[in-house]
């Protein structure tokens, strides 16, 4: 990644270089053109066919292939992780999931990838040379899968230079002049944030696409040993959606904050004009993600012999859950006729009108992400055996970071209620590093705990209700509805720019689209993506015999 840049930044230092190499006279004048500033369109500039609404057509054609382009990028770092996981532990379980799920990504892969040589490359070796290359030569493996990556993320990088421009142009003055070089453009302000936010959502969305796949193979298997396989792959693949999943808020947050300061009129037509409600759409279906992830480990408690020490918590940590998510999606304003605005006194609920501001939404979903934390972590110590003597003052000590975190969350998002909104704005800050330092501080004392203690409990893989396994369906829709939703909102604060501020969008339909016809549009692509991936799996074992699956009673 590093070396492209620096090769944007060679060629376009010397601006001499086109001439040198033969730049025709043509090209010469539509460069002179740019820098006289961006084009003006007219409708002539939007043809149409057969009265087919270009818009809609390219939404839903952009949209399949970000789906499927975060498809791509998300599975081969899952699959990475997979293998070297179990490279270092010698689990071979590891590697076969690793293994079957890249033959599948394989077939859409070698579609998308056509177009990229060195992507392409990469993908034939770390795939045909899986068996070939074991033992000593795994470390080997395990590079390849690291170019196809870097690579990707190459790709990925790149191309959401090419969103944030359009949304913050940078190296471009507001009569359309270019006055820098590539780097100037590449490097907006937004760029950054939104390589992090779409990085981290990659992995959890592959996560989430490879939990479908296990549930999908979980309830179509014959066998107790296919069923304990394929339930071991919807735990892991969900494990790992769920720690991509945790920091995701908090990047967003970072995105929101780099918007407003690049334009406060788009971050307030984002968070409090017509795309707010929008916002309350996607609350829920982060909610929903939460709690399917949370149902999911905690049915998973049931293959435990020693889970029902904790069980007990399980309705408490969903007490938590439902009332942050009620938080959540809570809104600042409503909509509402002239009598009820009336009838309440204002726009603003009375009573919940407080709870749509920021403040409250980020103590709610930093609760929420300890709650998710702490389920996970009773799974955890639910495994282990003999614990050591002093485990017990240990707990006790975790008991009190959970109190003193969930106590510095609240009074932070209280406090954040009489100061300025500028103030109100980096108190996200604290609230995130007192989150992150809880899970921080909890994995040590769990891992030292775990180390020094007799062992694992048996893991009864296989030994899940099949309601659990549509959680995993409920994951991979969401993410992928959530995925559609928030591209939209993304690109549509433009509103009517091509380019924000600089190149105007000159068609019939330079227009912001009602709620309704936003997400019927999003939903359409979702169910067209969804409806293909499916077909992937079908495909993928049609006609193959089963193979023989690995034991995996015993935990990790």
């Amino acid at each position: 990644m590093l070396l492209v840049f620096v090769l944007l930044l060679v060629i376009d230092a010397d601006s001499s270089l086109p001439q040198a190499y033969g730049q025709t006279q043509e090209a010469v004048e539509v460069g002179t053109a740019f820098q006289s500033g961006a084009p003006e369109l007219t409708l002539t500039d939007y043809p149409t066919y057969k009265g087919i609404n270009s818009r809609v057509t390219i939404w839903i054609a952009a949209q399949l292939h970000l789906f499927f382009a975060a498809f791509v990028l998300g599975v081969p770092i899952f699959v990475l992780v997979i293998e070297f996981i179990g490279w270092r532990r010698r689990d071979p379980r590891y590697d076969r999931v690793a293994h079957e799920f890249i033959k599948i990504f394989g077939t859409v892969m070698i579609l998308y990838a056509l177009l990229f040589l060195a992507e392409t490359a990469c993908l034939y070796v770390y795939y045909y040379g899986w068996d070939a290359m074991q033992g000593r030569r795994k470390p080997a493996h395990l590079l390849i899968g690291l170019a196809l990556n870097v690579v990707g993320t190459v790709l990925l990088v790149l191309a959401n230079s090419w969103a944030t421009f359009m949304m913050a142009p940078s190296g471009v003055n507001t009569a359309g002049v270019f006055s820098g070089n590539a780097w100037a453009a590449v490097a907006g302000p937004l760029w950054m944030p939104l390589n992090v936010h779409r990085f981290l959502a990659n992995i959890a969305y592959g996560g989430a696409i490879v939990g479908a796949y296990a549930a999908y193979k979980f309830l179509s298997g014959r066998t107790a040993e296919e069923k304990a396989h394929y339930d071991w792959m919807g735990y892991t693949a969900n494990w790992i959606a769920v720690v991509a999943l945790l920091p995701l808020p908090f990047a967003g947050y970072w995105m929101t904050k780099e918007v407003y300061a690049y334009s406060q009129q788009m971050g307030i037509t984002l968070m409090g004009g017509i795309f707010a409600w929008l916002f309350i759409i996607q609350a829920v279906l982060i909610g929903t993600i939460f709690l399917a992830a949370n149902f999911y480990l905690w049915c998973g408690m049931g293959r435990l012999d020693g889970s029902s020490r904790t069980a007990y918590l399980v309705k408490y940590i969903a007490g938590v859950l439902v009332l942050c998510f009620l938080v959540w999606f809570t809104p600042h304003t409503l909509v509402m006729t002239a009598r009820e605005i009336s009838a309440i006194g204002g726009t603003h609920h009375p009573v919940l009108g407080p709870l749509g501001l920021m403040s409250a939404k980020n103590t709610a979903v930093n609760i929420m992400i300890l709650a998710t934390f702490l389920t996970y972590q009773l799974f955890r110590r639910s495994l282990i055996r003999d614990a050591p003597p002093w485990a017990a003052r240990a707990t006790r000590l975790q008991i009190a970071f959970y109190i003193a975190a969930v106590v510095n969350i609240v009074g932070l998002g209280v406090y954040g209620y009489f100061v300025p909104a500028s103030v109100r704005i980096g108190l996200s800050v604290p609230q995130v590093m007192t989150t992150l330092v809880l899970i921080v501080v909890c994995v040590v004392i769990d891992e030292l705990i775990a180390a020094r203690s007799g062992g694992a409990s048996k893991v009864h893989w296989g030994r899940m209700p099949p309601r659990a396994q549509y959680a995993l369906f409920t994951l991979a829709v969401a993410f992928t509805w959530l995925m559609g939703l928030m591209g939209y909102i993304r690109s549509s604060i433009r509103q009517h720019w091509h380019v924000y501020t600089v190149m105007r969008d000159g068609s019939a339909d330079a227009l912001t689209l009602t709620i309704g016809h936003a997400t019927a549009v999003v939903s359409v692509c979702v169910l067209l993506f969804l409806m293909l991936i499916l077909f992937v799996f079908w495909l993928a074992g049609f006609g193959r015999t089963p193979e023989a699956a690995p034991r995996t009673a015993a935990a990790t």
